[in-house]
């Protein structure tokens, strides 16, 4: 019997080749497009979680600060951790990390390497998080203060196919590090990667001052600090308890609100509210379902569509005694058939597209059939898909009563026309719906690439001087008799994305309890103006030596510590004590999706080791060579590392850029499905309708007026579609939108251009089929009928 049901079903797809072929089609992209897409999902919600202890492991972070500049601060005071292992019987263990911010060059034997993400973090991190060590004993992974793990990737690099165990690395501080251990590359779905390890020894055993010690400074937000809890420990009670802890050895940080976020939530979930990569994952699953369902809807569509051609057939063997059980097993046989076909042909088209979607993505995805995460979306992928196809046509097809087909009587039952309108508004609704989505998000990217940001970013290169800051005034000099140079400056950080915060600050006029966190940045004399920035008050640094002690303010600054006529009062920042001398109008010195924060800035002559150089148009190229020789005078064989400023703010948006470059991508496999469905369906019309064309050519109708005619049911389908799809993309897209503080508004010309769109592919689609009926001869037309 089932050999039977699958050699009628292998017939009816042969016999009709061109609705087998739509249908095998519009699966085929639909399934490889939804299982990439939630191949892309899978790994994001799988960050973190291969850690053993996941879900007893810990960030601390908090919130500081008063009024508007309330922050949330990733990175701690260094003591916190241990004391709250010491003292907090619900924590079995800390691990602290910082950056390394002594050595920037490493050398071994005559090859010289720079670019490597090195940390400094304590021991415990081996045993709190699983990085597998290939080499070294994780339970004590520094022999000494001068010691450092490093990545296999790393031990390739810089020793090849040697054994690095014990190999001497020396920095640019002259430095020696011994190699102790070697751990496997951190994984893809790490939200850690790190190059080198160092030991919080090495931080210790280069104090530069009491402000970096690390057992009882209580204002050095520095230190990334993770807590290993025991199974049951509430996180909130425990969080009142480390503040309690800090509040004893630091009384005047009243304003500080310790957090614990998970580790298995860090990398999509922010404690603050903000959205850290959960939307996006949660879109992605909506257009992978939608990509899904506009599948689904062609296949039932042109399925039931064929119904009302197959009736005979089906009536006359129910006639021979066929039942309706027998019917829908032949059916769905025939349905699973064509998926077979679809789900080979989509195996081999996922593996020829995933090079070319981890290049939009940036992801390094891999399509692994060992992997059962794999198999999971495979079969989760199919059978909803089979399941949602199958099931309504076979129960269509296999309910045809023989006596009712035989009289002409089908069209009252269940395979009117308004269930297939139904499906083929709800299909182009939700290809609408990504239509509006990619002109939105395209917007948005222009929005922020256009906008006045309160500063001149246009042909200006920046790069860390590293030994060239000790002799910036020099060089300065020289760079500037250079052709195409025509101005030079210098800071701390990069203007395009300031991150630095500090919150021990006092200003006269403070009220009580009031805490300040302002983004500091040390600037030369000449950087306001370098910049084309304006000074709505004072008159700024003038170069001279009162410079040290006069602080610069931005208008959020100034409105968020509640200084009414700043010029001339008293303020301190850390350990320096000045007067205020000027304030800047607001700009950008971050993402656009935050608002602009207080930001403070001072003068220092020794101070800041980016430097920007800006060119006449054209001549970059001979300022970027004049910059690399006097880089290279200075710092000899350390690699010359510079950008454009342009670049560097784009960089800001890169994974806005993407999701925007998907969506295009999305949107055009959307609409392509929904015109193989609508292909089919134009091609179905046109058949049943042969006889009817030809009496309307005869009686005098113009092959124009027949081509409206039959376009027009299809017209007005795709313009109810935009009428529904309208409101659901404007609060999806809304949503998008809220994490932007700087945003568009989502104007009604995108609802039009989405929905000419629309309308004019629907109109070519369906117009290749009826102008094709319309031009035949009626003669012959009436014949074939």
């Amino acid at each position: 019997m089932l050999k039977n049901y699958i050699k009628t079903a292998w017939r009816n797809l042969l016999k009709n080749k061109l609705y087998s072929f739509l249908n095998l089609g519009g699966l085929t992209v639909g399934l490889s497009v939804g299982i990439i897409i939630l191949t892309w999902v899978q790994n994001e919600l799988s960050f973190d979680r291969f850690h053993k202890n996941v879900d007893n492991i810990y960030r601390l972070e908090i919130f500081g600060g008063t009024g508007a500049s309330k922050q949330l601060w990733k990175q701690e005071v260094a003591p916190i951790g241990p004391l709250a292992k010491q003292q907090l019987p619900g924590v079995i263990e800390q691990a602290r990390i910082t950056e390394n911010t002594y050595a920037t060059l490493y050398q071994y034997g005559e090859n010289v390497f720079t670019g490597e993400h090195a940390i400094l973090a304590d021991p415990s991190f081996f045993t709190m998080f699983d990085f597998p060590f290939i080499e070294g004993n994780p339970a004590k992974p520094f022999a000494n203060n001068n010691s450092v793990v490093i990545t296999e990737k790393t031990a390739r690099k810089f020793f090849g196919n040697k054994d690095p165990l014990g190999k001497v690395i020396k920095t640019d501080l002259n430095v020696l590090l011994t190699v102790s251990g070697v751990i496997k590359d951190f994984p893809a779905n790490s939200s850690m990667d790190y190059d080198m390890i160092m030991p919080m020894g090495f931080d210790e055993s280069h104090k530069r001052g009491t402000f970096f010690d690390m057992t009882t400074n209580f204002t050095n937000y520095a230190y990334e600090t993770y807590l290993l809890l025991k199974p049951g420990v509430l996180p909130g009670q425990l969080c009142k308890q480390i503040l309690s802890i800090h509040l004893k050895y630091s009384p005047s940080n009243t304003d500080g609100e310790y957090v614990l976020w998970p580790l298995n939530k860090m990398h999509l979930y922010s404690p603050d509210g903000h959205d850290a990569g959960i939307q996006t994952v949660r879109i992605f699953i909506a257009v992978a379902l939608l990509i899904l369902t506009i599948a689904c809807i062609n296949y039932v569509n042109l399925s039931t569509a064929r119904s009302m051609l197959r009736a005979g057939e089906i009536s006359m063997r129910k006639i021979f005694g066929a039942s309706a059980r027998n019917l829908f097993l032949q059916f769905v046989i025939e349905t699973t058939i064509l998926f077979a076909a679809a789900a080979v042909l989509c195996l081999g088209i996922i593996f020829l597209l995933m090079p070319v979607f981890n290049q939009i993505s940036g992801k390094e995805l891999s399509f692994n059939l060992l992997d059962y995460h794999t198999w999971l979306i495979l079969f989760a992928t199919i059978t909803f898909t089979l399941a949602a196809s199958s099931i309504y046509p076979a129960m269509l097809l296999s309910s045809f009563k023989p006596l009712q087909v035989l009289r002409g009587k089908i069209a009252a039952g269940m395979g009117t026309a308004l269930f297939r309108k139904v499906l083929v508004v709800l299909q182009f609704s939700l290809a609408i719906i990504l239509i509006i989505g990619t002109f939105v998000i395209a917007n948005q990217l222009s929005y922020i690439r256009s906008k006045e940001l309160g500063y001149d970013k246009n042909n200006i290169i920046a790069f860390n001087m590293q030994k060239m800051a000790r002799h910036y005034d020099a060089a300065k000099a020289e760079l500037l008799k250079q052709p195409g140079i025509l101005d030079i400056t210098r800071s701390t950080k990069n203007i395009i994305n300031n991150t630095d915060m500090v919150g021990n600050n006092d200003w006269e006029g403070k009220a009580p309890n009031q805490v300040a966190i302002v983004h500091p940045m040390v600037i030369d004399a000449n950087f306001m103006s370098f910049f084309k920035m304006q000074l709505v008050r004072g008159q700024g640094f003038t170069g001279d030596s009162t410079d040290n002690t006069h602080f610069i303010l931005n208008e959020t600054a100034v409105k968020e510590l509640d200084l009414k006529n700043p010029i001339g009062k008293r303020f301190r920042m850390g350990p320096v004590n000045g007067t205020i001398a000027g304030v800047v109008k607001d700009f950008h010195f971050t993402s656009m999706k935050e608002k602009i924060g207080p930001a403070v800035f001072l003068h220092d002559k020794h101070g800041g080791e980016t430097m920007y150089i800006k060119t006449t148009p054209g001549d970059a190229q001979k300022a970027i060579n004049a910059a690399e020789k006097f880089f290279k005078e200075y710092n000899g064989r350390f690699p010359f590392s510079y950008a454009f400023l342009d670049d560097t703010f784009n960089s800001l948006y890169t994974g806005e850029q993407r999701e925007g470059e998907m969506f295009n991508y999305f949107a055009a496999i959307a609409i392509l499905i929904s015109c193989l469905g609508l292909f089919g369906l134009a091609a179905y019309t046109a058949q049943v309708r042969t006889r009817e064309i030809g009496i309307r050519k005869v009686i005098g109708a113009s092959v124009p007026r027949i081509i409206g005619l039959l376009a027009k049911d299809f017209i007005q389908l795709v313009l109810i579609a935009i009428i529904i799809a309208a409101p659901v993309a404007w609060l999806a897209m809304n949503k998008w939108l809220s994490d932007f503080a700087y945003r568009v508004a989502i104007g009604w010309t995108v609802f039009i251009m989405a929905g000419f769109i629309a309308i004019l592919i629907a109109f070519i689609t369906v117009s290749s089929q009826t102008i094709k009926v319309a031009l035949t001869n009626p003669v012959k037309s009436l014949r074939t009928e």
